[in-house]
């Protein structure tokens, strides 16, 4: 199984992209990760959108098709997901009803400094993805509040309720994953 990781953030020391590689380095055997991160895509111009993408563009879609399951991962901006991972969404999430995220099943993460984890930002982001067709993990929210403390100088994560609970939420998504790959 592979699990593409796509970090909302654009940070060089982004929690959201430290709770990614924390994700690396527990998933179960078997399992290959892929950390995407957004530097290089272009704002959704519909200009652009032609039968041949923007190079940064048909390397999200080719990760999103070859990945068996998609974690996203975001920080939380004025209650909602940061706009570069929205900007992702928009890309991956054409043409409609045909493009690479349909019935592509997904998890969400939030790592925020605010104690509330970035809740409000996971449950903009179902909405979003609802659209596309997508198929969401069903567990509660999986998010580290607080996350400036979480994390140690070298961005590992180093709470252990945090780590327990990100176990837990990556066995269940493999698991419920590999059901829906039957």
């Amino acid at each position: 199984m592979k699990i593409l990781l796509i970090s909302g953030s654009l940070r060089k020391q982004s929690l959201n992209t430290q709770l990614l590689s924390a994700v690396e380095k527990i998933t179960p055997e078997g399992v290959t990760t892929e950390l995407f991160l957004l530097h290089e895509l272009p704002f959704y111009n519909e200009d652009i959108d032609t039968e041949t993408k923007p190079a940064a563009v048909q390397h999200l879609l080719d990760s999103i098709t070859n990945a068996d399951a998609v974690i996203f991962s975001s920080p939380e901006y004025n209650h909602s997901m940061s706009g570069v991972l929205k900007n992702a969404i928009d890309w991956a999430s054409r043409p409609a009803f045909n493009s690479p995220l349909v019935a592509k099943p997904y998890g969400i993460l939030t790592a925020s400094k605010s104690p509330a984890g970035g809740n409000r930002a996971q449950a903009d982001l179902k909405n979003v993805l609802a659209c596309t067709l997508s198929v969401l993990y069903p567990s509660v929210e999986c998010s580290v509040a607080s996350a400036h403390e979480k994390f140690d100088t070298e961005g590992v994560l180093i709470d252990e309720v945090a780590q327990k609970r990100l176990q837990r939420y990556i066995e269940g998504f493999v698991t419920w994953t590999q059901k829906q790959m039957m």
